[in-house]
């Protein structure tokens, strides 16, 4: 009874996403684990089978970090962005465009659903303009969706890195602030950021203090408040980014929690904190 009483709450939320879709950015913590990344992969492909067109953008932090190690290199990162010289945008393009990409397109196909994995590089999706103090890490200047609405329009899922085009080279691009502009791009009705919190918390050691919705316009006395801080403030622009430019709904949620994607879209609860 309680596996039909689940399934009933499902139904209208399924109904309001057929058709729509739904952009979602994957990266952090909840990519160290394999048990994550399948109950990630498995909600993704679920919404997809219902009719509900998902695209998935990625970093690839962990994956990047670790390369680096082995080759005898650390990590230096300016303002909360990875410093990108010469010599590491090779190596975080083959990452993030091979490796995490490639892994990721792989899980989907081995539990039923079709993805292709692409990048910023690829139609030119991406443009993006240098910025100097960061070495060869790109703000996106333009975004080109033709490619991945041709996807979805043959079910295909898009599984994108956040490499960006620019006439100086391949560009190193936040993977939060590229999925914000893809969902406004693609008029997304819902745009979800996966972190590794619960979401905005009045107390950031007490998940139940989450703040379950936030108006956009209340957003800058939160952050004066002190509630809003440090490397949460950059996500929550990107949340009101996408708001302000058309993006229906957006969330910040918990990536580290099991199926936490269908907890939020297809719930009343939903599982994080939402921006409207």
């Amino acid at each position: 009874m309680n596996r039909a009483e689940i399934l009933t709450e499902a139904l209208p939320y399924i109904q309001k996403y057929i058709g729509k879709i739904v952009v979602i950015k994957y990266g952090g913590n909840a990519m160290l684990s394999q048990d994550l990344k399948q109950s990630i992969v498995s909600d993704i492909v679920l919404l997809n089978m219902v009719g509900v067109k998902v695209v998935l953008v990625h970093g690839g932090g962990p994956d990047i970090n670790d390369l680096l190690k082995k080759i005898g290199k650390e990590s230096t990162f300016i303002d909360g962005l990875r410093y990108t010289d010469d010599e590491d945008i090779d190596y975080i393009q083959m990452v993030l465009c091979g490796k995490t990409n490639k892994e990721l397109v792989s899980l989907i196909g081995k539990i039923g659903a079709k993805a292709v994995g692409i990048s910023g590089l690829d139609a030119t999706l991406a443009t993006a303009a240098k910025m100097p103090k960061y070495g060869n890490v790109g703000d996106i200047t333009e975004i080109d969706p033709r490619l991945v609405i041709d996807l979805l329009e043959k079910n295909y899922i898009p599984v994108v890195s956040s490499v960006a085009f620019s006439n100086g080279g391949s560009l190193n691009v936040n993977a939060d602030t590229f999925a914000a502009k893809l969902s406004i791009v693609l008029k997304a009705d819902h745009f979800m950021l996966l972190t590794d919190v619960q979401g905005v918390m009045r107390n950031p050691n007490d998940e139940t203090s989450l703040i379950k919705e936030i108006k956009v316009s209340e957003v800058p006395d939160l952050i004066s408040d002190g509630i809003i801080s440090g490397g949460m403030i950059p996500k929550v622009e990107c949340c009101t980014l996408a708001v302000q430019n058309g993006v229906k709904q957006t969330t910040i949620q918990k990536g580290t929690l099991k199926h936490s994607i269908l907890l939020e879209l297809l719930s009343d609860d939903g599982s994080g904190t939402l921006f409207y």
